[in-house]
């Protein structure tokens, strides 16, 4: 019998039930756990919290979003709470607190910065933007690598491959969401960013998945502009440490060319 908070057939990650209230679908669920969410929804449904705030003060362009994932996000009722901690003309420093029953299960900050035209010079290092790879048009489709049991967050997005193979070494792939993040909402970019980012300790991983665990304590994402349409790039790559730590770092690009990176710590285990 299905769960009371979780509907039966999910349309959307997350369904509003009150201010910064919400229940998760099993849209969500991840691929270390079947009771766990992945993290990625998670974080994008905290960035479309901060990003509330954050337009009511003319920030529109979310600059930097840091989530320390401190336990597991459990599949089923969470909130979230958020605090402005300076606001001055230009840029404005947000933190946040995803719960659940509760308990704290990530800590963020972030920050937003006001939209402005600024005239740059015709030549100047690093410009033009990088491109990815390949467009989303030209890239082939593939199934999810890492999936979970049943419905979960692969049946959330849509792949594509713009180069390389997952859980191979360094994968750029392009990332959609099929569903809402919240019902009856169309997603914003940083939310599509941050469904995306959070994949690439997974598409990039260099280890057996059967065998170990790698698994990201959190997540940083820079961005230099505001991402634009429905598919995002994450081209990432993994390198690992003797002692059972690692990076996952990636460059992040939309269908108009890079869009800012991201970054993991690993925690690496044998299973």
């Amino acid at each position: 019998m299905p769960s009371p908070t979780i509907p039966a057939v999910a349309s959307s990650a997350y369904v509003a039930r009150g201010e910064r209230a919400y229940d998760a679908t099993e849209l969500t669920r991840g691929p270390w756990d079947p009771g766990h969410q992945h993290a990625g929804p998670a974080v994008a449904l905290v960035a479309r919290e901060i990003a509330r705030p954050a337009a009511a003060l003319g920030m529109s362009h979310i600059a930097r979003l840091t989530a320390n994932l401190i336990r597991p996000v459990p599949i089923g009722p969470i909130e979230v709470e958020v605090a402005t901690d300076y606001a001055g003309r230009n840029v404005a420093h947000f933190s946040a607190r995803l719960l659940a029953g509760g308990r704290e299960i990530a800590r963020f900050t972030a920050v937003a910065q006001r939209d402005a035209k600024v005239d740059l010079p015709a030549q100047i290092a690093g410009h033009p933007l990088p491109q990815a790879a390949k467009a989303p048009q030209a890239s082939e489709p593939a199934a999810f690598p890492a999936r979970s049991e049943g419905i979960g967050y692969h049946d959330l997005v849509e792949l594509r491959i713009a180069e390389g193979t997952p859980l191979r070494g360094p994968c750029a792939v392009w990332i959609r969401m099929r569903h809402p993040l919240v019902l009856h909402e169309t997603p914003s970019g940083i939310e599509r960013v941050a469904v995306a980012a959070d994949s690439a300790n997974g598409i990039s991983a260099v280890l057996e998945f059967r065998r170990y665990t790698f698994v990201n304590s959190d997540l940083t994402i820079n961005l230099l502009r505001r991402a634009q349409g429905e598919w995002i790039c994450v081209e990432a790559r993994t390198l690992l440490g003797p002692g059972g730590g690692g990076i996952a770092e990636a460059r992040l690009f939309d269908s108009r060319g890079l869009i800012g990176r991201s970054t993991q710590s690993l925690q690496v285990r044998a299973r």
